[in-house]
């Protein structure tokens, strides 16, 4: 490898909640230690590149976002290679490599990744190594760290075949990694994304600490903060250390912050008030529903049944205070901050964070701004390592965050759902800088409700239904934690709802008021022709876009006497019968005035009281109907809808209801 000559590569990413430009941002990192120069940029700012004259290699790192769509900041990127008037061979020179991210939870995984390396196949672009596909489910550095290990060796393919064009191949000088450079054409054809043999041996490794340091001889269990052997007697390979970029300077108290719907680049934001909160379910039930009911009659806000919106939310206050002292900065809360990028920074294309205000308190920006509960990266984790003054918690944070650590992390943090504040509580001397969160926390995203209601129905009004999120207490986390938001709005109608256990009307108290911002889907809608059938699957609070479909097809024919409807399913499912049957006495409703057809109920906590065991989940009660589903399915042509999560569906039985749908399966979305 030359180590005089830079090779540029164009580096691209598009990201919605911050993963693809860490990880693109890490890429570029490590760039350099191999003799390769990373242009990196967002894939919005196509002033700043061009596809159409690019000679060097590119790498895309995408993210998913929606019900499988790329993120926002790749619309306009997607919108340009998907022109149709654009020849085959529009893009022939490129050679291109792309990491998508995803969840296999969702029903279209990596969709968006898989988006942009189809447009641009169609377009004739070639790869120069195969496209990796990263589960956020089960934890993306499973395919990431090798992703970017082999990516090294695939770039050398690549410059050393430009350089054989130039007639200058006897001008290169193997990379030890490498072996011989006739051989690496085979290598990249064999390249195994799983394969230890392309994992970069020369990252920074440190030596063993002093065992008697880092653990007691009692402890044989691995924890958190506790190792045992192998990993506590190896040597590790950790991250190189993320350089700081960003400077903190404390200002005055005086002025006032912005409102938090400025922080939304989405679209045009609505504050409503709250006007009816109801639970769902009984008290005894293992989940608490709730139903919120907002007015949005004096405002632009419209949707359809089956749309999502946003609800712009709060960090927990307490959470707030609690990282104030820790950082000894409870004094300096009310102070307004001024965040600059450091002149001196070695970091690449280093930029203020757009996601904080350019004049706004500390303690806004750790309420609004930051996602303290944002599982740590590795980098944050190595960024950790050196805040931390006791030998035996410097040690298990470098092992947390090295290679040799992977399943530590996995189970300990990833799996575990460790946030910023359950570290610096299990290691005391962790002492991090202010700064520090800013670079590594990423942006507080706002979250994503089905609506549960039909604007023809009830004009004016917006419902949605959630579960309060518990995440009970652990050996990482010794207190149980709510939700972000689902904790903030059950807290924020809890008065009301305790005044009265089931609804209450919030007419004569204090009206609360929260932000939300339109989030439209074009895929899960009712079919345009109501004569079209469909069948609806919603197990637990999955059935809260299909009240709206009820309602709106019931007001539909109730105005239109004259049309023709098609028959309507619905297979739900809950644990008790008798609490959390969600919306028990609506669905009644709609058997008995005609608006839906047929109703599928199963109760999988609940004793069979017959001779015959009744099924238990809803996948049971599908298989006992695939006669009739399929009827509707195949010969009328209906539409189908998922609303739900696709990992508590057996996949034997998904995948068979797959097989005798077909091609017929027109809307999911799962979450």
């Amino acid at each position: 490898m030359c180590c005089d000559l830079k090779r540029r590569f164009l580096l691209l990413y598009a990201t919605q909640k911050g993963q693809a430009k860490a990880i693109a941002e890490e890429i570029c990192l490590q760039a350099g230690t191999h003799g390769f120069e990373a242009d990196m940029h967002c894939l919005s700012e196509m002033d700043k590149y061009n596809l159409e004259t690019e000679k060097d290699p590119v790498v895309i790192v995408i993210s998913t976002t929606g019900t499988g769509d790329p993120p926002d900041t790749a619309r306009k990127f997607v919108k340009k290679i998907r022109d149709k008037t654009l020849p085959p061979d529009h893009l022939a020179h490129l050679q291109y490599g792309l990491l998508g991210l995803g969840d296999s939870e969702y029903t279209f995984f990596c969709n968006g990744g898989k988006t942009v390396d189809r447009l641009l196949q169609e377009l004739g672009a070639q790869h120069f190594y195969d496209t990796g596909l990263a589960d956020d489910c089960v934890g993306l550095e499973l395919v990431v760290d090798p992703w970017i290990d082999g990516l090294w060796l695939a770039l050398e393919e690549v410059f050393l075949l430009q350089k054989e064009k130039e007639g200058m191949s006897n001008d290169v000088i193997a990379d030890p990694h490498v072996g011989h450079e006739m051989n690496l054409s085979s290598k990249i054809q064999n390249l195994n994304l799983g394969d230890e043999g392309v994992r970069n041996s020369d990252g920074p490794s440190h030596k063993l600490l002093d065992i008697n340091v880092v653990a007691s001889t009692t402890d044989t269990e691995p924890s958190l903060v506790h190792s045992v052997p192998p990993i506590s007697q190896s040597a590790l390979n950790i991250p190189a250390l993320p350089p700081e970029y960003i400077e903190v300077q404390f200002q005055d108290t005086h002025g006032e912050n912005p409102h938090p719907s400025s922080l939304v680049s989405e679209g045009t934001t609505f504050e409503v008030p709250v006007t009816k909160a109801s639970r769902l379910t009984r008290e005894d039930a293992v989940k608490t529903a709730l139903l919120l009911e907002l007015d949005i009659a004096n405002t632009a806000f419209d949707y359809q049944p089956g749309d999502a919106f946003c609800v712009i939310c709060p960090n927990n206050v307490s959470e707030v205070e609690e990282l104030l002292r820790i950082l000894g900065l409870s004094e300096r809360g009310e102070n307004f901050v001024c965040i600059k990028v450091k002149q001196d920074t070695k970091k690449k294309g280093a930029t203020r964070p757009q996601h904080i205000p350019e004049r706004c308190t500390l303690k806004f920006i750790l309420t609004w701004c930051l996602e303290l509960r944002a599982i740590p990266k590795k980098a944050f984790l190595r960024a950790l390592v050196e805040c931390t003054s006791n030998a035996g918690e410097k040690r298990r944070l470098q092992e947390l965050c090295s290679k040799q650590g992977a399943s530590d992390y996995t189970h300990f943090i990833r799996e575990s759902n460790v946030c910023l504040l359950d570290l610096l509580h299990a290691f005391p001397s962790c002492k991090p800088s202010l700064n520090l969160l800013i670079e590594h926390l990423p942006k507080l995203q706002a979250r994503s409700y089905s609506v549960s209601s039909s604007n023809l129905y009830q004009p004016g009004k917006l419902c949605f239904v959630f579960n309060i999120v518990e995440y009970p207490a652990c050996p990482t986390r010794p207190i149980l934690r709510k939700g972000v938001c689902t904790g903030w709005l059950a807290e924020l109608v809890a008065p009301l709802l305790h005044t009265n256990k089931d609804t209450l009307d919030m007419k004569s108290y204090p009206t609360e008021k929260i932000s939300i911002f339109s989030r439209p889907n074009n895929t899960f809608h009712l079919p345009s022709d109501p004569s079209v059938p469909f069948v609806m699957v919603g197990p637990g609070t999955g059935i809260a876009p299909f009240i709206g479909f009820l309602q709106h097809r019931q007001k539909l024919r109730e105005e239109h006497t004259d049309w023709e409807f098609g028959e309507t399913w619905l297979f739900f499912g809950c644990r008790h019968q008798d609490r959390d049957y969600l919306f028990k006495d609506e669905l009644r409703c709609f058997l008995e005035n005609g608006t839906l057809t047929h109703l599928k109920v199963c109760f999988s906590r609940d004793s069979s009281m017959g001779e015959v065991a009744q099924p238990k989940y809803v996948q049971d009660v599908i298989r006992l109907c695939a006669k009739e589903v399929a009827r509707v399915l195949l010969k009328e042509s209906g539409y189908f809808y998922v609303c739900g999560d696709k990992k508590h569906m057996a996949d034997d039985e998904w995948e068979a209801f797959s097989r005798m749908t077909n091609q017929s399966v027109f809307g999911m979305y799962c979450f």
